[in-house]
């Protein structure tokens, strides 16, 4: 992709790292489909990086402007599909 993920210049190089792996995750969950469990695990890892529902918000409008992806969707995939399912999302990009 040809464009900047959104991140907090502030976060140590391990943080940018794992959040750079979540936002791919949720590309994942539009292209061609993850692993819940996988994206589970990147979300709760990136909710230890963020831990704030405004700065969660933030972020997620920034990745959805300059993605197309809606993150929102993918996470509440999360909580509609059981351990070892595959996430798909189907609605479709904004972009």
């Amino acid at each position: 992709m040809e464009y900047q993920y959104p991140i907090d210049y502030t976060w140590s190089t391990d943080e940018i790292v794992d959040v750079i792996h979540f936002y791919g995750c949720i590309e994942k969950a539009y292209e061609k489909g993850i692993e819940r469990d996988s994206l589970l695990k990147a979300y709760r890892r990136f909710k230890e990086i963020v831990p704030g529902k405004a700065q969660e918000k933030t972020l997620f409008n920034e990745f959805e402007e300059v993605s197309g992806c809606v993150p929102y969707q993918a996470v509440k995939a999360i909580k509609e599909t059981g351990s070892g399912e595959k996430i798909k999302v189907v609605q479709k990009r904004k972009k």
